[in-house]
């Protein structure tokens, strides 16, 4: 017996898939099915975090919709691995926040904005939030760079505990010891695939979105993302580094962070703007409708973070800047927040599971 009926659909599934076994060259999951006989609940969730959901498999097979054997691989993959983020959710009570993500969304980033508003109103002069600020140490002048740093400490720190529970949840259903996750060469080969989305090409050809015609859009979209959004990372901590050796922000539009900043931002514009119209125009049999909102909820997040980041960028030196400043940290603290609670933990568990097939891998070329 499994936990759901998704589970249930993706073991039938899987069973008529690994008798045709006519997909195993599209992606891991055939691969990965084949070497399994039964499935548990962990074997499919596994599975589903191992699918790019590239649709490949559902145009090419001969037993999807009309036939009667009613195989449509992406979509029941989809629904358990909306599934799965909630079971392996922690604190487990917060799982329920997958279910209306696009509203807890919402209502985070609202407050956020709100309370940072209110909390530069409240503690600085109204002259001072109007005011027009330049040179080092600008910003620090509506919020203390201690103040603001033992927030966004604590919140990150919190995303990350929780991320790293839900993977430790996730690795352990799926049977596989933690010293697995610190094996080099299975490491180093999911950083390989992950970093070039290896298995959203749909076999070599592309990837099928609106219909059985394959493209690049979605991978390109993806990488926009995925790079853009480690470029702003890479800004903060460079940035992070000049504060403790002297410097302090904002700096000089040449400076290293700054050009990082602008780099990711671009691609944090450009990518999800890409994914949020491939979603829209995407096929619906192939997607689960109960995490549409999801979905959108945190590709518009990231759009927003980066589209508030550019304009506090370009208006920093203006009266602009104090209201610019507290909309966008307070989207980024809504960001923080909410990291482990949506979609923004498919690509952790997505890698934690390109590590286990890389060592699935090469255990059976051992085997042999």
């Amino acid at each position: 017996m499994h936990a759901t009926s998704a589970l249930a659909e993706a073991d039938r599934l899987m069973t008529v898939c690994n008798s045709c076994r006519y997909c195993e060259g599209i992606c891991a999951v055939f691969p990965a099915m084949e070497m399994r006989r039964a499935f548990s609940d962990g074997d499919l969730n596994y599975l589903a975090n191992l699918c790019h959901s590239c649709g490949a498999c559902y145009y090419d097979c001969q037993f999807s919709p009309p036939h009667e054997f009613n195989v449509n691989v992406p979509a029941v993959l989809a629904q358990v691995r909306g599934e799965s983020y909630e079971a392996y959710a922690w604190p487990r009570f917060l799982s329920g926040s997958f279910q209306r993500n696009g509203l807890v969304i919402s209502i985070a980033a609202a407050s956020s904005v709100a309370a940072f508003i209110i909390g530069f109103v409240l503690f600085r002069d109204t002259s001072v939030l109007l005011g027009s600020h330049t040179g080092p140490g600008a910003f620090y002048q509506l919020m203390p760079h201690n103040a603001m740093a033992a927030l966004f400490g604590a919140a990150f720190l919190y995303a990350v505990v929780a991320i790293s529970m839900g993977v430790r949840h996730f690795w352990r259903d799926i049977g596989e010891p933690a010293s697995a996750l610190a094996e080099p060469a299975s490491i180093w080969q999911a950083i390989k695939d992950a970093s070039t989305l290896r298995y959203l090409d749909g076999g070599g050809v592309g990837c099928m979105n609106e219909d059985d015609k394959p493209t690049d859009r979605r991978r390109l979209y993806n990488d926009f993302t995925f790079y853009g959004f480690m470029l702003c990372f890479a800004s903060t901590s460079v940035a992070t580094l000049y504060h403790y050796l002297g410097r302090e922000a904002p700096f000089p539009w040449y400076d290293l962070p700054v050009l990082l900043g602008t780099l990711g931002g671009l691609g944090l514009i450009a990518g999800p703007i890409g994914l949020l119209r491939e979603k829209f125009r995407r096929d619906p049999i192939l997607q689960d409708e109960k995490k549409y909102g999801m979905d959108v909820a945190f590709l518009a997040m990231l759009f927003m973070t980066s589209l508030t980041g550019m304009a506090l960028l370009g208006l920093r030196a203006t009266p602009a800047m104090g209201l610019l400043l507290a909309l966008h940290i307070g989207i980024v603290f809504a960001l923080f927040i909410t990291m482990p609670y949506g979609k923004f933990v498919h690509g952790i568990y997505r890698y934690v599971a390109l590590v286990r097939y890389a060592r699935e891998r090469q255990a059976m070329v051992h085997a042999v």
